[in-house]
């Protein structure tokens, strides 16, 4: 099991050099990463069911189809329970029971159907409490674009949602062009009126389109927590292992000298959300030499706080599959 909506980068088959050439990193020989090749599960049917269920008897009802939901998973997804186990074990310091596994898919199945009433403009029906709102409010208010940078963690939605109610802000999303096609198509099961910026990585105006958006203020969202075969990645510590984290974000944004700002929505259960905002990079004004360090800090800095959101919500991380593999 893992998430059908993938709103952010998720890693390139081609990476960006700090001097903003494109350079193959000749790594196509490498087998696909496990959630790439994963199939999806699921299909466009059952979620019309699913929309119909939650706009027409409403939420409380349809939170009842999630019980039977996590159960299936739990009994036949295999490898899906594995990599969750291992990743609670992890966070928890613990060994988890099925009852922690039941949790972290529910969490991630309630993230999912809360979206569906996002996406329809019911932000209002969520307790939503917002950590340093004023980091991005400044930053819209100067017209200054910038990037979001967060996880699959809780909901992005949740903080799309914000900006939209809050601040005015029009929030692109980034993301490679297989990704872009399956979530216009759960846009289109959800609300088919509902019209998102979305720029597709993987083309030859792609950075140009990314450059125009920040040019005209607006906020560019990705997520750095998956790799892509061929992408450049960072080896840090996660969770007590090492694991590999995608450069592309970073480069992306040092090329273009744009700040970075981390952004985590976590779901706090029932209708709770807990949106944190945090500075990462203010600048890349940065002799070249030093960029590369700059980078790599900044990544290592993102990994720490990442692994810090996911201690203080463990079962809001989303990925289902072996991330230390």
């Amino acid at each position: 099991m893992r998430g059908h909506i993938d709103t952010g980068l998720e890693g390139s088959p081609r990476d960006t050099g700090l001097e903003g050439r494109p350079r193959k990193l000749g790594l196509e020989g490498q087998p696909r990463p496990e959630w790439v090749a994963r199939p999806e599960r699921g299909n466009t049917l059952a979620l019309r069911f699913v929309v119909w269920v939650a706009l027409t008897l409403g939420r409380p009802a349809a939170r009842l189809l999630l019980y039977p939901v996590c159960l299936y998973f739990l009994i036949f997804s295999s490898a899906s329970h594995a990599a969750s186990t291992k990743y609670l074990r992890k966070v928890l310091t613990r060994e988890p029971g099925l009852a922690d596994a039941f949790r972290h898919c529910h969490a991630f199945a309630a993230t999912l159907l809360d979206r569906v009433f996002l996406f329809n403009d019911q932000y209002a029906r969520f307790d939503v409490h917002v950590h340093d709102e004023d980091i991005l409010a400044d930053m819209t208010a100067r017209g200054e674009g910038c990037f979001l940078l967060g996880a699959h963690m809780g909901s992005f939605e949740i903080i799309r949602a914000l900006g939209r109610r809050n601040t005015g802000a029009r929030i692109s999303l980034v993301m490679y062009e297989e990704n872009a096609r399956k979530f216009n198509s759960v846009l289109r099961a959800i609300n088919p009126s509902l019209s998102l910026q979305v720029i597709s990585l993987g083309k030859i105006d792609s950075m140009l389109k990314v450059e125009t958006a920040l040019n005209q203020g607006e906020i560019v969202g990705m997520l750095g927590d998956r790799t892509f075969q061929g992408e450049g990645t960072v080896a840090c510590q996660f969770l007590g292992e090492q694991a590999r984290f995608p450069s592309g974000p970073f480069r992306l944004a040092a090329i273009l000298k744009r700040p970075m700002v981390l952004m985590f929505g976590l779901y706090r259960g029932g209708n709770r959300y807990d949106i944190y905002f945090e500075r990462l990079v203010d600048t890349w004004q940065a002799p070249r030499a030093a960029r590369d360090l700059l980078l790599e800090r900044s990544l290592h800095r993102y990994v720490e706080r990442l692994e810090h959101y996911c201690r203080d919500a463990p079962y809001n991380w989303y990925n289902f599959y072996d991330f230390w593999q």
